[in-house]
């Protein structure tokens, strides 16, 4: 089992960054690709971006990509989201999910953490 545990979420500015942290425990990540989605009220869920288990490999949805980074440190067993130039479109609950094979399907992701909440004011 592989728990994971989300946080850094908050309240921020239009234009503002946010850093958000995945921590697991129970097993160690290194064998997993890591994702985070994001969960907002009235929108279908939205795959946000994955990792590779080395950290090799990233994948960003477009709605993102240039704004936000992941990256893991396995020696910590956590993964990172850093969100630059938010927009209230960016508002929801993020959640970070591991899988042995990766992707951007929700379904095929085997933990998911509970999530974190991101509010970006205008």
């Amino acid at each position: 089992q592989v728990q994971l545990v989300e946080s850094g979420g908050g309240l921020v500015q239009a234009g503002g960054s946010l850093r958000l942290s995945c921590a697991a425990s129970g097993r160690t990540l290194s064998n997993f690709a890591m994702a985070w989605f994001r969960l907002a009220p009235g929108k279908e869920r939205e795959f946000v971006a994955d990792v590779s288990d080395s950290g090799a490999k990233t994948y960003y949805a477009d709605s993102v990509k240039g704004r936000f980074t992941i990256s893991r440190d396995n020696a910590k067993n956590t993964v990172y989201l850093q969100m630059n130039n938010l927009t209230p479109e960016d508002t929801a609950v993020y959640v970070c999910a591991a899988s042995l094979s990766g992707g951007s399907n929700w379904w095929g992701y085997d933990y998911r953490g509970q999530g974190t909440q991101v509010t970006v004011s205008s």
